[in-house]
């Protein structure tokens, strides 16, 4: 296995992933999540294949794409509020549902790692559903501990 940064050759297999993460947030919260969606469509996941402030990482055996990891370098400077500091965020962690447990996850995550210190990022945040319990265990696993919680009321319809 080889962990690097997409290629356009990378695009079909990296859209495979995401319709798994979209049956994942379906099925955890139907009441939000379409139904058969993904969050990008080729012609965003190539854009942003070549942009230098969105990364992305895969995991990679052969030509088969095995997990992805989709970051975003955010620059505080000058905040009203917010102190100056560097984030890389990660945007979305996918391993393919038929090779988890085989730490492909953990060593995405430790590629994230090694740019954000190479960037010298002040640290790494991601956002996870409360509904994907195990997504939270595995980030608990890494070391990584809840920042903020979002806080909803559904409110019925008349």
């Amino acid at each position: 296995m080889e962990i690097r940064f997409a290629e356009a050759k990378d695009v079909s297999g990296i859209l495979n992933l995401l319709r798994q993460v979209g049956r994942v947030h379906h099925q955890g919260y139907p009441e939000l999540f379409r139904s058969n969606a993904q969050k990008y469509g080729a012609s965003q996941v190539l854009a942003l294949i070549t942009s230098t402030k969105n990364p992305i990482f895969v995991a990679v055996e052969g030509d088969r794409v095995l997990g992805y990891s989709f970051c975003q370098l955010k620059v505080y400077e000058n905040d009203p509020v917010i102190c100056d500091h560097t984030e890389l965020y990660i945007d979305d962690l996918c391993v393919d549902e038929q090779c988890r447990g085989q730490g492909i996850g953990k060593a995405l995550y430790q590629a994230v790692c090694r740019y954000a210190h190479i960037r010298r990022c002040d640290s790494i945040t991601l956002n996870v559903w409360c509904c994907n319990a195990s997504a939270m265990k595995f980030y608990e696993k890494l070391g990584l501990k809840p920042q903020k919680i979002g806080m909803e009321m559904p409110l019925k319809k008349d």
